[in-house]
């Protein structure tokens, strides 16, 4: 069975190692977002695009998309995931705040970009961002990678001169061994999702970890620098399993 590996033109050039370790473990074909032609079915599709309407276009053809478009839904927009896991009694950061001190964050932003630490009064709330309580601990972030219903492995970033530590950005991570407490949590939200391959994304506040966000097209830079797991590979094989039942 042969499949199509989706990128956006920037994201492809970004992510050269991935694309290989994904053509070196499946039969897949790479197609750059904006060259889609919807109106050729291959088996299977990996989205790496974060775009939930790709993976709704395919799945209305009966074609198995890597993640489906449910979870791409929900994972590339933080004020429904917020919402999503308050309503199933996950505890988040409060939301929606309007004084100082705030995180303001594009509801569709990944990777910290843009996103600000705000602890003036009057700001002006801007459409198409969330507005967020600050975690207690600034800087520290805790990664936890899925596949299946599986955790695969889990990372500590740390960043001592930004609130944000995501580890492009210049922080450091090391492997981070779950407390029970910390494995239930990521089980009961990933419960909650239909999802092949994701990471889960914790603030720590107070010491708590503190769920944060969903990647979706999660990256896996750190899990090879600071571990020796082929993750790609272990997607890839969890693909295999999926398209060949």
């Amino acid at each position: 069975m042969s499949g199509i590996l989706i990128y956006s033109e920037f994201e492809a050039q970004r992510n050269t190692f991935a694309i290989e370790k994904f053509k070196s473990n499946l039969d897949i074909k790479l197609i750059t977002e904006d060259k889609i032609n919807f109106s050729k079915f291959p088996d299977y599709v990996i989205n790496r695009t974060n775009n939930a309407v790709t993976a709704r276009r395919f799945e209305s053809k009966g074609i198995r998309v890597f993640n489906p478009y449910s979870l791409s839904l929900i994972a590339n927009n933080k004020q429904k995931c917020y919402e999503f896991m308050i309503k199933n009694g996950i505890e988040i950061m409060p939301i929606n705040q309007t004084e100082p001190p705030v995180i303001e964050k594009p509801s569709n932003g990944k990777g910290g970009k843009n996103i600000s630490f705000i602890s003036e009064n009057g700001f002006k709330i801007k459409k198409g961002y969330v507005y967020q309580k600050p975690a207690s601990d600034l800087g520290k972030d805790l990664r936890v990678w899925l596949i299946g219903g599986k955790i695969i492995t889990a990372v500590l970033r740390t960043n001592k001169n930004d609130f944000r530590s995501n580890f492009f950005l210049g922080g450091e991570a090391q492997p981070y061994f779950l407390s029970q407490t910390e494995r239930e949590t990521v089980f009961k939200i990933s419960s909650l999702l239909n999802y092949d391959y994701i990471g889960i994304d914790f603030v720590f506040n107070n010491g708590k970890a503190v769920f944060n966000e969903i990647e979706d097209s999660v990256g896996a830079r750190t899990v090879y620098e600071k571990t020796d797991i082929d993750i790609i590979k272990l997607y890839c094989d969890y693909i295999k399993s999926q398209i060949n039942k």
